[in-house]
């Protein structure tokens, strides 16, 4: 299963050229992906648009939904956090570390355009799609 942040579903539904915005399209027929609760949340809210906002949910609430929250995964992602501080490294945002540590714990992939979860991956195990080579 792929959990796409907001940081690509944002450029997807901006139309903004990224090679992660490109992946997700060539996912969504072929692949699971999933939505977390926080992550809809944090795309929704963006819209100014009542209609454009209408045409992300149905999208996205069609897509698998995952819960990013609660007590357990609150006390694993504050020491993700804590372990992270701890070899110099401050995650931006709260959310970030919820997102992460829960593809961590449950073995999914991320796949994300935001420089907070490079930490994750690099000293804590987390999966993410990379960019692809190109091949010449």
């Amino acid at each position: 299963m792929i959990l796409v942040d907001s940081s690509v579903w944002i450029d997807y539904f901006n139309g903004t050229p990224s090679w992660q915005a490109d992946a997700l399209d060539g996912l969504l027929d072929r692949d699971v992906i999933a939505v977390g609760d926080l992550i809809l949340a944090e795309v929704l809210q963006g819209f100014r648009e009542d209609h454009d906002c209408d045409t992300a949910r149905g999208l996205l609430c069609d897509l698998h939904q995952v819960q990013l929250g609660g007590t357990d995964l609150a006390l694993a992602a504050a020491a993700n956090f804590r372990l992270l501080r701890a070899k110099g490294v401050t995650v931006r945002k709260t959310v970030d570390t919820f997102i992460a540590t829960a593809c961590i714990k449950n073995g999914w992939t991320l796949l994300h355009n935001d420089r907070d979860f490079e930490p994750f991956e690099k000293w804590l195990g987390l999966r993410c799609i990379n960019m692809p080579s190109k091949d010449y």
